[in-house]
């Protein structure tokens, strides 16, 4: 069994190559059980979550393969680590052969979880993005927002970025970084200017509070909403949710653990209808994207289990190849 580091994972994927294997995974499926959420008791400090996220080649397809493959991502969210200097959540991804059942790799998980996460984003601006679109707003300066550029440069020809984050001293050290990628990026403190410049606006953050602004967004402009991935968390306000046409990366998760989602439906704003389509309808011609430049288009994810098998087997393929 491999067992692969974050560098390793880097050094396996690429931004266009896993786009492309994600738009093919939401186009032939694969079997997502719920999501598992276990509560584990601390006679001391705060409690501990273990999640479990299994997903498996759906061997009854049409267009099954011979051999599959079945992956678990184990995830801890443990919130007194941060006093000890340590990240809150960790995790790790686990490949298994989908006939002999064999344990194949074992993967950093938050690297692979950063990969995936930004890919869907960039996969599903393939399908919502004005094909013109080349001024990119990053809400958020924390360990996805980089990738987040990257993978939406990988679909779109981005030619300035913007970063706006709470902090912005951690701004100016992302902008830093990308300029030295190549990217032609600064720091900005005003939001709101920033949210009528851009053409892609995406947000990574853990706010309860919407940032996005919808008065403020010109015609033809793509939301890509990433960090709020509870019921709790809200990056987008109701104007952004009503300007909008919504579009998510599945159906059960979006309108059960997305905020942007599930308080509008809850409010009575917005209704399931609304949401028009997931990357499964997408990828699969099912439903149209974007139909206009003027229009506005939102894109929620919450993430699945999908996602995570496609960019392990990708990476298992790579290094066990080189291995």
């Amino acid at each position: 069994m491999l067992t692969l580091s974050a560098a390793q994972v880097d050094g396996a994927l690429s931004f266009p190559g896993l786009v492309d294997a994600l738009e093919t995974a939401f186009r032939e499926g694969a079997v997502q059980p719920v999501r598992h959420h276990h509560g584990v008791e601390r006679a001391q400090g705060a409690d501990s979550t273990l999640l479990l996220m299994p997903a498996w080649t759906d061997f009854k397809a049409p267009n099954a393969l011979a051999e599959g493959f079945i992956g678990v991502k184990i995830v801890t969210v443990s919130p007194d680590n941060n006093a000890i200097g340590k990240p809150a959540v960790v995790g790790v991804y686990l490949l298994l052969n989908g006939i002999t059942g064999e344990p194949l790799a074992l993967i950093d998980g938050p690297r692979l979880t950063q990969w995936r996460t930004a890919c869907a984003s960039a996969l599903a601006a393939r399908y919502l993005a004005r094909k013109d679109a080349s001024k990119l707003l990053m809400i958020g300066a924390g360990a996805q927002a980089s990738f987040l550029v990257r993978a939406h440069a990988a679909v779109r020809t981005i030619q300035e970025v913007r970063i706006w984050n709470r902090t912005h001293a951690n701004a100016e050290k992302l902008a830093g970084e990308l300029r030295a990628e190549g990217f032609s990026v600064e720091a900005t403190q005003d939001l709101d200017s920033a949210l009528g410049w851009a053409d892609i606006v995406s947000a990574a953050t853990i706010s309860a509070t919407p940032l996005v602004r919808g008065d403020l967004l010109k015609p033809g402009t793509h939301v890509d909403l990433v960090g709020g991935f509870t019921p709790l968390l809200r990056e987008a306000d109701d104007a952004t949710i009503t300007r909008a046409r919504i579009f998510v990366d599945t159906h059960a998760g979006a309108t059960k653990e997305a905020g942007d989602i599930v308080q509008p439906l809850e409010a009575g704003i917005i209704h399931k209808g609304d949401v028009l389509a997931d990357l499964h309808e997408l990828t699969r011609g099912e439903k149209q994207g974007r139909e206009s430049d003027a229009e506005i288009t939102l894109f929620k994810s919450v993430g699945a289990a999908l996602e995570d098998l496609a960019a392990g087997i990708m990476v298992y393929k790579v290094l066990a190849a080189t291995s």
